[in-house]
Formats: C-alpha cells, structure tokens, sequence
C-alpha cells in the first residue's frame, strides 16, 4: 500500500505542474494579445484614429479584430477618450441626418459603432463593415468600457 501512495502523491503533483507550466505559457500569449492593441486591458472595445482600426476585448484578450474602421471628419471627429456603451439600437435611423445606422452601439452621446461606408468618413460615429457591425452589436453590452485613441 505504501508504494501507491508515494506513486499517487507524485502523479498529482506531477499533473498540477504540467497544470501551472501551461498556465505560464498561456499568460504571456494573453497579454501579448492585450498589447497588440494601442488600449488599456480594462477596454472591451478599442478603436485607432491614426490607423483607422478597432478589436473587441475581454479579459485583457483581443477576440475581434483589428477589423478596418472609418471615423469622423475633421469637421466631426470621433473624439479620444474614454466612455461606455449607452444603449444600442438594432435599427436605428439618425434623428439628425435622417439615414440608417444599421447595428447602433452608441458609447459617446450621439457617437456610435454602427454599419457604414468604409470609404466615407463619418460624422463621429465609428463605421464597420457588415459582419464587423454585427459582431459589435452582439459582443458589447451596455455599461462595457470604450476606449477611442490617437
């Protein structure tokens, strides 16, 4: 009987080290993935003025994107900063400019990830192409943190 014991001690500790060396492993891919944005761990949705770029986040890990994005105008730019998803609106219709905003993530009073034209600038809201719009409405919650930087 004492030889199992011994044989079973070692076995577990064995199987909890594999354990903790894959947990290792896996912690630098995580944050890694985390840096490869130019936001914050804590953003669930990040978007790049500069390179006109967006990922979706969880947890400090990209699970979205970068995906193609087009911002504000310089007469209505996307401003910086940092805000949290409001409310969303499946179908809306702009109140100002009377056009659809199809898939509505409004984040910055009237700024909003929506689907539009990847080729015509906005006025503050953030444009995403179809499947990019869709999996923005179906990821983000109201409350998550959005963070738009230079």
């Amino acid at each position: 009987m004492t030889s199992r014991r011994p044989l079973a001690v070692l076995t577990a500790i064995g199987v909890a080290a594999v354990g903790s060396v894959a947990m290792m492993l896996a912690a630098p891919a995580q944050a890694e993935a985390a840096q490869a944005t130019p936001c914050s761990a804590a953003a669930n949705a990040c978007v790049d003025l500069s390179t006109q770029q967006a990922w979706l986040i969880r947890n400090g890990v990209v699970v979205y994107g970068p995906v193609k994005v087009r911002t504000g105008r310089s007469s209505a730019p996307t401003n910086p900063g940092t805000f949290h998803v409001t409310f969303k609106d499946k179908r809306h219709v702009s109140s100002i400019f009377h056009v659809a905003m199809p898939y509505s993530v409004f984040f910055n009073g009237g700024d909003a990830f929506h689907l539009g034209s990847l080729a015509v600038s906005s006025h503050g809201c953030v444009h995403l192409s179809r499947k990019a719009a869709v999996t923005f409405f179906n990821d983000l919650h109201v409350g998550d943190e959005v963070q738009v930087v230079r």
